[in-house]
């Protein structure tokens, strides 16, 4: 299963290093140190996430097209 994941530098004092990781399809977020940390994650909250649907016999959704750009102001 291929889950898109958007990737946002955070900007704030205190998280020097850290990246949010959006999951647009499932509509969770997280943070890692780094985008491989926010990868690992992300990875370990979707599973968790699966696990869950699975154990309350929830249709897990498919994935549906996430499409992203930059709107020039």
């Amino acid at each position: 299963m291929q889950i898109p994941v958007l990737y946002k530098k955070i900007i704030e004092e205190g998280f020097e290093g850290q990246y949010y990781a959006y999951i647009p399809t499932l509509g969770l977020t997280t943070q890692g140190i780094g985008i491989d940390g926010a990868k690992a994650a992300a990875l370990d909250l979707v599973r968790l996430w699966i696990d869950d649907q699975a154990e309350s016999d929830k249709l897990i959704r498919q994935n549906s097209e996430v499409l992203f750009s930059n709107l020039e102001v």
